[in-house]
């Protein structure tokens, strides 16, 4: 377990993308199995204890604490494992001895997973509070972000295997191709990277192929390309999926290789047999395309309801044909590809799948008028691809670009301010901002990026000078801060009081020279809602 804490604390303050790959590749380079599985299931989000709640931990932080000092102490750190790994009493005479300070044998990563994978919830307070008592303040902080799977340091899955291919010599679309697979703790995944057994098998399993991605394109790029080398299609406002259907097995990937399947049901039910399709899911009503807004209202659920799966129906707009019959075409020119997926859909057309068309053109100047309309029909922007490109997993440069519509932005007033967490937990991060309706200020949306860590700072301070009431971690501050924010649309919403949310919303300037009486107001947004 002091391995894997050191690894935590390491990441947590190792800001560099290239500092985390190289931390993590010492780790599986040096570290034994399990350990190293179980961690990089950690790392990837795979490691869920259902029992282990934060109620939990709360409760035996303030059973070994003042509750009092307890809920001032969360409020000031704002991170509830951070919280309890300071505040839990070091057991007498061991301080300074490592993240392992209590007597007995060393306190190991497996010993803690497969223990809390068979205890009730019951027992986990018990197991808890034992193995705390045993660890430093580094140990109990690297124990509760693991048990309450809040690790927030900076590591997506994404770059723990990259981590993991960069370690073992192989890319990332390896990794990506055998990873569904496999199952924590990895034992034959690390066997194979580490040259000790054979690549796990994928030929009968539903995998995961890594999307091709796209460039963004600038407005420059488009003098140095051959319009007749390029094919244009929309760019449709949904998320990214892969359907692959195997051996009597049929499974719904996002773009980051997430199984999705569960939660739309009735796309599980439209696949065909012995395919890999990429597309873009939708929801679409009478052959129109709804609102992102309205696919929000089934992502992350597990299991819809049956008026979700009618008022909200799933549908897969389709771009490319991968697998058909047990053959590989990704090697094939996109032109061939597409010639393929037109002919097969022709013969076997299915409800909730359709095609996404193509956009005919001559001149880019023809695209530059159908983009500057996208946002009008819904549509986020364009796609140009080459003719002849293979389809090739990660983000090649040049082969495909992306077109998008320019940002909208608004110029909006600070609200609340909410601790963030990580390397943020100290700082009042996460901003709701709102606009004007008649006299008063209603909240449109929520922003965490867009600011530089200087600015960061300087917006912290200003929240801290200008609070007016809290609620836990949260301030609400007297307006007089106005944040210009960049969004990609604006769509209809029940979950804030002004009815309206906006699409990707992020700070785009702070207008510290801007009365925030003269920020826009709601009828602004609402003439902008598709």
């Amino acid at each position: 377990m002091n391995r894997f804490a050191e690894l935590l604390d390491a990441l947590l303050f190792t800001p560099a993308r290239n500092g985390k790959l190289r931390l993590m590749v010492e780790y599986f380079a040096t570290q034994p199995d399990p350990e190293r599985g179980w961690a990089l299931a950690a790392l990837t989000g795979e490691l869920v204890f259902a029992e282990a709640k934060p109620g939990q931990v709360r409760a035996l932080a303030m059973a070994r604490a003042d509750p009092e000092l307890f809920a001032w102490s969360l409020d000031f750190v704002g991170d509830l494992a951070e919280t309890v790994s300071l505040i839990w009493p070091e057991p007498a005479g061991v301080a300074g001895q490592g993240p392992e300070t209590g007597e007995g044998p060393p306190l190991r990563l497996s010993e803690i997973v497969e223990t809390l994978r068979l205890a009730s919830r019951a027992e986990v307070g018990a197991h808890l509070a034992g193995w705390l008592d045993r660890l430093d303040a580094t140990g109990r902080w690297a124990l509760l972000k693991l048990v309450t799977g809040a690790l927030r340091i900076g590591v997506s899955a994404r770059l723990a295997k990259t981590a993991l291919a960069a370690w073992g010599g192989v890319s990332i679309e390896d990794i990506e191709e055998v990873w569904h697979g496999a199952a924590p703790p990895y034992a034959p995944l690390f066997a194979w990277l580490d040259r000790r057994g054979p690549r796990p098998a994928t030929g009968a399993l539903p995998n995961f192929t890594p999307l091709m991605l796209a460039q963004p394109l600038e407005e420059s790029d488009l003098a140095g390309l051959d319009p007749a080398a390029y094919l244009a299609e929309w760019k449709w406002d949904g998320i990214r999926v892969q359907l692959v259907s195997r051996n009597g097995e049929r499974r719904l990937y996002s773009r980051s290789g997430d199984q999705i399947g569960p939660a739309f049901p009735d796309i599980a039910a439209a696949m065909p047999d012995d395919i890999t399709l990429d597309g873009e899911l939708l929801v679409i009503r009478d052959g129109e395309v709804a609102p992102f807004n309205d696919l929000q209202q089934r992502l992350n659920r597990k299991t819809p309801t049956p008026k979700m799966l009618t008022e909200f129906p799933a549908a897969v707009r389709l771009y490319d044909l991968l697998r058909l019959d047990g053959h590989d075409l990704r090697p094939l020119p996109l032109v061939e590809r597409r010639q393929r997926l037109e002919a097969w859909y022709g013969n076997a057309p299915r409800e909730r799948l359709d095609l996404s068309p193509l956009v005919p053109f001559e001149r880019w100047d023809d695209l530059r008028a159908l983009r500057d309309d996208a946002r009008t029909n819904g549509i986020e922007g364009l796609m140009l691809k080459r003719r002849d490109s293979p389809y090739l997993s990660g983000r090649p440069k040049g082969p495909w670009f992306k077109w998008k519509r320019g940002a909208l932005t608004i110029d909006a007033v600070l609200m609340y301010a909410q601790r963030g967490h990580g390397k943020r937990s100290s700082f009042y991060s996460d901003y709701t901002f709102g606009t004007w309706r008649g006299d008063d200020l209603v909240p449109v949306g929520k922003a965490y990026s867009g600011f530089t860590d200087d600015e960061l700072r300087l917006l912290d301070k200003w929240v801290r000078d200008n609070t007016v009431r809290r609620y836990g971690p949260v301030r609400e501050v007297a307006p007089g801060l106005v944040l210009e924010i960049a969004f990609d649309s604006v769509h209809r919403s029940t979950r804030h009081k002004s009815g309206v949310a906006l699409r990707f919303p992020r700070v785009h300037r702070i207008r510290w020279d801007k009365p925030f009486a003269e920020a826009d107001r709601l009828e602004t947004l609402e003439r902008l809602m598709t």
